[in-house]
């Protein structure tokens, strides 16, 4: 059942006046997160709030900005870089969320801070050679099929040992967690289901390497049961933003 914020949130985001409700989404979307956090016995400050400001302009960004939001993620590389060349502010962190080719590795190493799709070595291994010298190294997250489904990107579970070995290794990269997208129309105890099999997968990974702490997973349909279980970073787009325009990648 839709909360009261879940219905406030609803009715905003069909205002016309996108720009002057963006703020007050914020503050709802936040109000969420917060009130997950209290059910799960955790603290608000332990998950970030990704804003998925893909195909919204600048001015968007801007607006959420300036009521104090620094994360953006982003799932298209040209739509990406215009803002991100166009953007007055530097303090903020911009977090690659969309498929990666191996062709835009050297651009998504040196304009992003982040990278949450990262599923294979081939990709780790050109990422860490295209960061540049003077940046820090790219925060990434391997991107798990925690669903097992067929058509979507992300490393089976059992072969996650062996990336995150190798990843670990690449002189540029700083593997800082795992990120998955559950499988649609689930149940909530298999949202549940999946989301532990992550909590679990980066526990154990934990104990080995440290800096593996990030659980990035739940989105506007399943904060909730993301948050229940560990999730780190949720990621909200429409909620924030209204719907999104449609949008042709760039080849």
């Amino acid at each position: 059942a839709l909360t009261t914020c879940d219905l406030l949130l609803r009715l905003l985001m069909t205002s016309n006046t996108i720009q002057q409700t963006i703020p007050q989404a914020l503050t709802l979307t936040q109000q969420r997160i917060d009130e997950a956090c209290q059910v799960a016995g955790r603290k608000a400050h332990e998950v970030l709030l990704l804003a998925v400001s893909k195909t919204k302009p600048l001015s968007d960004v801007i607006a959420a900005y300036d009521h104090g939001q620094r994360h953006f993620g982003e799932n298209y590389l040209q739509d990406a870089l215009d803002k991100i060349s166009q953007c007055p502010h530097d303090d903020i962190e911009w977090h690659f969320i969309g498929a990666i080719q191996s062709n835009k590795t050297k651009t998504i190493a040196a304009q992003f801070d982040w990278v949450h799709t990262l599923d294979r070595e081939k990709v780790a291994r050109l990422l860490s050679l295209h960061r540049p010298d003077h940046l820090p190294p790219l925060k990434v997250l391997i991107q798990v099929n925690i669903s097992n489904e067929a058509n979507k990107s992300g490393v089976a579970l059992e072969h996650l040992d062996a990336l995150v070995e190798q990843v670990t290794q690449l002189p540029k990269l700083l593997l800082c967690g795992l990120m998955c997208i559950p499988a649609a129309g689930q149940t909530e105890s298999n949202q549940h289901r999946a989301f532990n099999a992550m909590a679990t997968a980066r526990d154990q990974l934990n104990r080995t390497y440290p800096h593996i702490k990030q659980l990035s997973m739940g989105m506007s349909g399943d904060l909730s049961s993301a948050i229940a279980c560990g999730s780190t970073m949720v990621r909200i787009g429409t909620d924030i933003f209204g719907s999104r325009d449609t949008l042709t990648p760039a080849p």
